[in-house]
C-alpha cells in the first residue's frame, strides 16, 4: 500500500468487479476505503473457486485494503448509519443505476444536503441522460453493445466475447480516474461534485480512440476501423515449435527484419520503406511474417529478434506467467497468509513509487468484519451496535 492518499475516506457501495477493482486501487494508494455491503454480501463473494462460502478468489483479488461493513440500507436505521458515515467521508462511489440510488435515499442530492463537499461518483451501465439509462448492464452486455464482441469476431464472422472481463476493468480504471479528479477538484476549490462514468460510453470512447478512423473527419473520409488491427494476418505466428508475436514497427524494423532473414529485395519495397504505403498494405507484410516464421524455433527467433531490437515475445499461457522470469524478478506475484483463508497468492499493485512511504496491504475481509470498528468510530456505543445486530440492521463479524 502506497501512503499517497492517506487522510481521504471513500465510501464504497460498489459490487462485482467494476467498482471493487477501482476502489481497490484507491486503497492501494492509501485511501481509507470502507466497503459497504448488504447483509448477504457482494454477490461476487460466491463466485468460485474459493475455500469458503464468502471468500471466492475473484472477490479476494478485487477487495484488499478495505474495511468491510455490512448494513441494510433499505431500513431507516441503516440509512442513518450511512448518513453519519457520509459526514466523515470525502467520496462516495457506486456502480448501481442512479434511479436505484435515488430510491434508496442515497442519490447525489440526498448526500449533498448532508455533506456539501462530497465527491460522488457513479458508474452505471448507460449514461443517465440516454434512453438506455435503466437497462441493467454487466460486462458481456457492454462488450456486445460497444462493438467489442463484433471486433473480436471469429473467422466465420461470429461475434465473440473476450475471455476476460475487459469492460468491467476498463470502466474500473476510468472510475478511478474520475474519483481522483473529483478529489483533486475538492482540494483545489473546496467544493464537491457529481461525476458519472458510465460503462457503455466509457468503453466506446476507449475503442474509438483508434477505431473512429475515417469518421474522425466531417464529412467522413472512410469507414470506422483501424486496418492494422483487423488485418487477417495480424496474429501470433507459428514457429517450428510454438508461436511467436513478431512486430516490426518502424521502417528500420521492417528493413532490418527482411535483410536479416535473407530477403533484401523485400526490404526495398515501397510498401516497406514508405510509412503511409506500409499502413495501407500492412496485411501483405503480415502475411510475409506468417510465411517466414516457421523457418526458426521460438528460441532461435528470440535470439535473432533481440539482437536486432525488433519487438517480439513468445506466446505465454496464463500458467506460464507464474514462472515468468521478469515477473519473478519484479515480484508481481506475492505469497501471503490470509487470516481466514490461509496461504494465498496475490498480484500486487503493479505500480512502483519512489519518495512515497509504503505500508503492508490489508487482506480482503469477511462480511461485516469492520462494522463494529467503523460504527464505534462514528459515535455508536457497543450497546447500540448490539441492538443493531439483533435487529438485522448490521452484521458484525471477526476474522
Amino acid at each position: 500500500m502506497f501512503n499517497i492518499l492517506n487522510g481521504f475516506r471513500v465510501l464504497d457501495l460498489t459490487t462485482v468487479v467494476l467498482g471493487p477493482f477501482s476502489t481497490q486501487m484507491l486503497g492501494d494508494f492509501g485511501a481509507e476505503v470502507i466497503k459497504i455491503e448488504n447483509l448477504g454480501g457482494d454477490m461476487m463473494r460466491a463466485v468460485r473457486p474459493g475455500k469458503s462460502d464468502e471468500m471466492g478468489a475473484g472477490f479476494i483479488n478485487c477487495n484488499r485494503n478495505k474495511d468491510c461493513v455490512a448494513i441494510n440500507l433499505k431500513t431507516e436505521a441503516g440509512r442513518e448509519i450511512f448518513y453519519r458515515l457520509v459526514k466523515t467521508a470525502d467520496a462516495v462511489v457506486h456502480n448501481m443505476r442512479n434511479k436505484t440510488a435515488v430510491n434508496l435515499g442515497i442519490g447525489y442530492e440526498n448526500l449533498k444536503a448532508i455533506k456539501p463537499d462530497i465527491v460522488y461518483c457513479g458508474a452505471q451501465g448507460f449514461g443517465e441522460k440516454g434512453p438506455s439509462s435503466d437497462i441493467p448492464a454487466y460486462d458481456d452486455i457492454i462488450q456486445a453493445a460497444s462493438g467489442l464482441s463484433y471486433l473480436n469476431s471469429d473467422e466465420q464472422g461470429r461475434p465473440r466475447y473476450l475471455p476476460t472481463i475487459v469492460a468491467d476493468k476498463v470502466s474500473g480504471l476510468q472510475l478511478t480516474v474520475a474519483v481522483l479528479g473529483g478529489l483533486i477538484n475538492k482540494l483545489r476549490t473546496g467544493e464537491g461534485c457529481f461525476i458519472e462514468s458510465p460503462m457503455f460510453e466509457g468503453l466506446v470512447a476507449f475503442l474509438m480512440a483508434e477505431q473512429l478512423a475515417g469518421h474522425s473527419y466531417v464529412p467522413s473520409t472512410g469507414s470506422t476501423g483501424y486496418d492494422r488491427l483487423t488485418a487477417p494476418y495480424r496474429r501470433p505466428y507459428p514457429t517450428k515449435d510454438g508461436y511467436m508475436a513478431i512486430l516490426p514497427y518502424s521502417t528500420k524494423n521492417w528493413v532490418d527484419f527482411f535483410t536479416m532473414v535473407g530477403r533484401p529485395e523485400w526490404a526495398n519495397w515501397e510498401i516497406v520503406r514508405d510509412p503511409i504505403k506500409r499502413s495501407e498494405n500492412i496485411n501483405t507484410l503480415y502475411e510475409k511474417l506468417y510465411e517466414i516464421a516457421p523457418e526458426n524455433t521460438t528460441q532461435e527467433w528470440d535470439e535473432l529478434l533481440r539482437d536486432a531490437n525488433i519487438p517480439h515475445t513468445k506466446v505465454n499461457r496464463l500458467d506460464d506467467l507464474l514462472d515468468n522470469e521478469h515477473l519473478k524478478e519484479v515480484g508481481l506475484f506475492e505469497d501471503y497468509e490470509h487470516p481466514s483463508e490461509g496461504p494465498m497468492r496475490q498480484v500486487r499493485s503493479h505500480y512502483t513509487m519512489e519518495g512515497i512511504e509504503q505500508s503492508e496491504d490489508k487482506p480482503t475481509q469477511l462480511i461485516g468484519e469492520s462494522t463494529e470498528k467503523v460504527l464505534l468510530d462514528i459515535g455508536y456505543s457497543s450497546d447500540e451496535i448490539s441492538d443493531l445486530v439483533n435487529a438485522s440492521i448490521v452484521i458484525c463479524k471477526s476474522a
